[in-house]
């Protein structure tokens, strides 16, 4: 196999302002920060803390972002910043320790707090300043914040004024008294923080300028724009799974370069129930996208025989959909292109763009490809949340079907099912995991839920089915509700629905005597199982 390069194409690889460069020191609120920038319709990046002085200068940002972190400015080895970025010119916000980074780099002092803050603080505004401008409701000069450290700011650099205190925090809010520096040492992301995102709006439009320019109409422009010069004349090949993410990336490359674009669905028996037949239906006759489906069950689930491990399992799938895709490649005369529809939050927990976060799981479409390919990547969504690529789908006309469906993960119900793969867990799953959907959508709660579905565990336990002893599998019941998949709470579902799924499940699948609800928030936990 050639070695070719992986590019991506992306609206925002040109030279360009009205963007926030947000640099990440380890913090759970990070994507949160991202977050409410864009709802402002304002483009912005996450990237590392680490990220250094000549890469920020490139990226041309309007504003940067020091995010929190769990680190402490005095421990040996802490993340740090190049005193030099805050004389670029550009403003700068640093959020909790990112405040106290400023501090600690600027000639300030940080010391131990003597008692960790955290929860529900009242910030307490001393001087009237931009940042702290125009907060909703009649709350006056006190507001409900959200703190989260360990250190304290003991002194403040020179030139540094208050802007606002809390009980425990006499430097809650702080600026430079005559450039555009600010800390703040509460997290103005979350939804516990009065006015926080009032806060992060002053600071991207009034203090950084940025126009309300990051658009879906405008993302829709731009990307068909970007991917039809990163194409050229070339063949392209998409891996379409029938998920929100690869129909809208299909779509839109199909809008950018036509009958250049073949889609490519690969049924590797990992799939729900229908799912072929359904993909089928969307794009080859609604859409009338050039749709190739391969049938390839019997090669995935052999080559996952006995493994156990998740990481494995992506890394078997990713490999596996590429030798397939490679193949098919050659059948259509040498595609040199291939489109997934991989997303921001992909990349950021694959890859760990944050720095000093760790790897969370590899993404197929991001950390489980083979180094050696012959495909250059074409990933159009690796800028977008999933709410936004929702958005786009609807500007591009896709179905309702289509772009309103519960996530599907790329590896499939192989991390559905804990441990080793086999094809009787995979059919019992699959009838399990029907009959989860069918009650959702019976109840009217499908389009409340961010994700619904079953999880096989291989874990048997007694039970008694018509005065006889079971002892039999177990099923997981996961239902969210998310914006964007980086924080999740589990659903509160009626006590009735939850009892008419167990029942239907421990009655209509063989092999199955208990049915368990997931009650864990991501984080701690992770939507996906494996």
């Amino acid at each position: 196999m050639s070695n070719a390069p992986q590019q991506q194409a992306s609206a925002h690889d040109a030279a360009r302002s009205d963007r926030i460069l947000i640099l990440d020191y380890g913090s759970q609120f990070t994507q949160l920060i991202a977050r409410r920038i864009r709802e402002q319709h304002v483009y912005c990046e996450i990237h590392p803390g680490t990220t250094d002085l000549d890469a920020v200068r490139d990226w041309k940002p309007s504003g940067i972002i020091l995010s929190g972190g769990p680190s402490s400015v005095l421990e040996s080895g802490a993340p740090g910043i190049s005193p030099e970025v805050v004389d670029l010119g550009v403003p700068v916000l640093g959020i909790c320790y990112g405040l106290q980074l400023l501090a600690h780099e600027l000639g300030g002092v940080v010391e131990k707090a003597d008692d960790r803050e955290y929860g529900r603080a009242i910030l307490k505004i001393e001087r009237e300043d931009v940042l702290l401008a125009d907060l909703p409701g009649d709350a006056g000069s006190e507001r409900v914040v959200w703190m989260s450290h360990g250190d304290s700011v003991l002194r403040l650099p020179p030139d540094f004024v208050v802007l606002g205190t809390s009980e425990n925090s006499p430097f809650a809010a702080v600026r430079h008294a005559d450039r555009p520096i600010f800390g703040l040492q509460f997290h103005p992301e979350v939804h516990h923080s009065d006015g926080g995102e009032t806060m992060l709006a002053n600071f991207v439009v009034n203090i950084c300028g940025c126009r309300p320019s990051w658009t879906m109409e405008a993302f829709v422009e731009e990307t068909t724009r970007a991917v039809a010069e990163q194409i050229g004349g070339g063949r392209v090949v998409c891996g379409l799974s029938g998920g929100v993410d690869s129909s809208v990336a299909a779509a839109l490359v199909h809008r950018a370069i036509g009958e250049q674009l073949t889609c490519i669905f690969v049924d590797n028996g990992l799939l729900r129930l229908g799912e072929r037949e359904e993909v089928k239906r969307i794009f080859g006759e609604s859409l009338g996208v050039p749709l190739v489906t391969v049938d390839a069950a019997d090669r995935f689930v052999n080559a996952l025989a006995g493994v156990d491990d998740p990481e494995r399992k992506r890394r078997i799938i990713g490999h596996t959909f590429i030798e397939i895709f490679e193949e098919e490649a050659r059948k259509l005369g040498g595609a040199e292109f291939l489109v997934q529809g991989t997303l921001y939050p992909d990349v950021i927990e694959s890859v760990s763009v944050k720095g000093p976060s760790a790897t969370i799981k590899t993404h197929h479409n991001v950390g489980g490809l083979p180094e050696r390919m012959q495909f250059s990547l074409v990933e159009p969504l690796r800028e977008l949340f999933k709410d936004e690529v929702r958005e786009v789908g609807r500007r591009l006309d896709l179905p309702k079907e289509a772009i309103g469906r519960h996530p599907f993960p790329g590896p499939g119900l192989a991390i559905r099912i804990i441990g080793d793969v086999t094809r009787e867990r995979l059919d019992t799953l699959r009838r399990a995991d029907v009959i989860v959907i069918e009650e959702i959508r019976a109840a009217g709660l499908y389009d409340e839920l961010w994700q619904a579905f079953a999880v096989f565990l291989p874990v048997q336990s007694v039970g008694v089915m018509g005065d006889e002893r079971t002892y039999e599998s177990a099923i997981a019941l996961r239902c969210v509700t998310s914006v964007d998949a980086m924080t999740a709470d589990w659903a509160r579902l009626p006590g009735d629905i939850l009892a008419t799924i167990s029942s239907r499940i421990i009655n209509e699948v063989q092999g199955i005597n208990r049915v368990v609800y997931d009650i864990s928030s991501k984080p701690p936990a992770t939507i996906e199982w494996e």
